[in-house]
């Protein structure tokens, strides 16, 4: 008989953190999670909202307006939820570099692994899905090719949005378009030179699900993210050898919430003495170590990129189940691969050693192209102002009705997912509800230039980099620089708030058709006790104009 393992037990270290883990996400989901469809007040939707893109992003996006009273459409042009985590599009075992405590996409995930793969992943996004009812409200096999301004448009300059059409359809009008198309579309299939005389297979890093890679010679062409990544999944499945080719070394950060955290507080991503020079130093001699020399970065700020995030591929390159190589690839032979090796502090295309590496699988890490925004209007993006260039650095500086969640992101520290995607999408209802809270373009031109001021000596300047302090900064700059945003305190940044419709009108279905007021809750309790008790007439009002109460 087996002996019971220790880590088992109940009160075993570990079991407790993973206890108190699970009971924090319930007290987040409990405190933070809009309402479901049922328990929302009867009334007719307050706006009508189109999401482009089923990922995490524009289900968690589209959750939030459907849970405080908007009609959503969700287009999605593959035939499944996900975005870059779709089973057709990576390896189950595709995981998260940062800790899921930094990956609460919407309130009411629940992960029982720190670092979940795939699978987990996708589960929380379909009960996302369908707990708001989003799966009635999805259309797949739809490609947006075009969104263009509705008649009934409004001038931004004069406090106004423009109202729109998704591909010509103007039986269908909305006032506020959500593209989330992210940054990862179809991969990146690169062809090598040569590639026709080799005899083994050749295949993109997201197709390594089903091969067999016992006893195989692996080569990844790529030193990025899903390089490493297809480095530990050759390991993992016991190859003979498994070699990484990069043509520049990146950053690599420990697996560790607390080394996440303290790189992004620093805000504006300037490479100071303590968060620059110092955090490389304790990089390269505690995380590389004997690998320094190897792999560890020459000349590059760390604070100029995003990091890749991981600790077991310096293991297996330390215990020699696996290798790093530096240089250009020459071409693919019958065998292998021909490579220019270069030392660290050879530039790109000089000349190395001339070697060559047998191989039977070559994996083509050259990630994914990023999609595309050619379908909204080219004029939302005047010269200098084209993404990541816009107001928030998710708000086309002409009109703040189309936002832009995690689709003009080039590279941050400590950003993936987490609180931003609610609040962004909080914002947007304050701006479309709250005319007077809207930016006129002038002034969201005036920010972005300012952050692009602020940021020209950092080593990535402009929006092309940000940290997640540097992103609270703007999120609760937004709120107090206009003084009539911080009655949305609360609702911004906790989504503690509600618009309720008077009861002055009702419809065949029993929907209040009256105009909207806000109502401040700080109770969590408040909108539920609400659902339960007749609303009372209440002042009326346009979409644009509510009216505002506190309880």
């Amino acid at each position: 008989m087996a002996a019971p393992d220790p880590n088992n037990h109940p009160l075993h270290p570990v079991q407790v953190i993973v206890w108190f883990y699970l009971l924090y996400q319930r007290i987040v989901s409990f405190l933070f999670s809009p309402p479901v469809p049922d328990r929302q007040l009867r009334q007719k939707p307050l706006g009508h909202i189109a999401v482009i893109g089923a990922g995490v992003t524009g289900v968690s996006t589209a959750a939030h307006f459907v849970g405080h009273g908007f009609d959503v459409v969700l287009f999605e042009e593959a035939t499944e939820l996900g975005g870059i985590w779709g089973k057709k599009r990576v390896n189950k075992t595709s995981g998260l570099q940062l800790n899921s405590f930094m990956y609460r996409f919407f309130p009411t995930c629940l992960y029982t692994h720190s670092y979940p793969k795939r699978d987990e992943i996708l589960d929380n996004l379909e009960q996302v899905w369908r707990r708001y009812g989003l799966d009635r409200k999805t259309r797949f096999n739809h490609k947006v090719t075009s969104v263009t301004r509705h008649k009934s448009s409004t001038d931004p300059k004069e406090g106004g949005h423009a109202r729109w059409i998704v591909d010509g359809n103007e039986a269908e009008i909305f006032d506020a378009v959500v593209a989330t198309v992210g940054t990862c579309g179809a991969p990146n299939r690169m062809d090598l030179k040569g590639q026709d005389k080799f005899k083994g297979k050749i295949m993109h890093s997201s197709e390594l699900d089903d091969v067999d890679l016992h006893g195989k010679r692996v080569i990844v062409v790529g030193g990025g993210a899903s390089g490493i990544e297809a480095l530990e999944l050759a390991v993992e499945k016991q190859a003979k050898s498994a070699i990484i080719l990069a043509r520049s070394d990146k950053w690599i950060i420990p697996r560790s919430t607390v080394i996440d955290v303290v790189l992004a507080l620093n805000p504006f991503g300037r490479q100071g003495l303590i968060m620059g020079p110092v955090a490389q130093f304790f990089l390269r001699k505690l995380h590389y170590r004997d690998l320094e020399d190897k792999m560890a970065p020459v000349n590059v700020p760390l604070f100029a990129g995003t990091p890749i995030v991981n600790n077991s591929a310096l293991t297996h390159i330390r215990q020699g189940k696996a290798d790093y190589q530096r240089g250009d690839l020459i071409e693919v032979s019958e065998h292998g691969v021909v490579f220019n090796k270069r030392s660290k502090y050879q530039k790109k295309g000089e000349d190395g050693e001339r070697v060559e590496y047998d191989a039977d699988v070559i994996v083509v890490a050259t990630g994914f192209a990023r999609p595309t925004l050619d379908f909204l209007p080219k004029d939302l993006f005047p010269e200098d102002y084209s993404p990541p260039s816009c107001y928030l650095q998710v708000f086309p500086v002409q009109d703040p009705s189309i936002l832009l969640t995690n689709a003009t992101y080039q590279n941050a520290i400590g950003t993936v997912g987490n609180w931003h995607i609610g609040i962004y999408a909080r914002i947007a209802m304050v701006l479309l509800m709250d005319e007077r809270c809207r930016p006129t373009p002038r002034n969201m031109r005036l920010w972005t230039d300012l952050v692009r001021f602020v940021k020209e000596s950092s080593p990535a300047p402009g929006l092309t980099f940000f940290t997640y302090t540097e992103l609270v900064i703007w999120l609760v700059g937004f709120i107090f620089v206009v003084p009539r945003r911080t009655r949305y305190f609360f609702f911004i940044l906790f989504g503690y708030g509600f618009w309720s419709r008077a009861q002055s009108k009702i419809d065949k279905k029993g929907r209040a058709l009256g105009e909207p007021s806000f109502h401040l809750s700080t109770s969590k309790l408040i909108p539920f006790r609400r659902e339960r008790a007749p609303l009372s007439a209440q002042p009326a009002n346009t979409i644009d104009k509510p009216h505002n109460n506190v309880d």
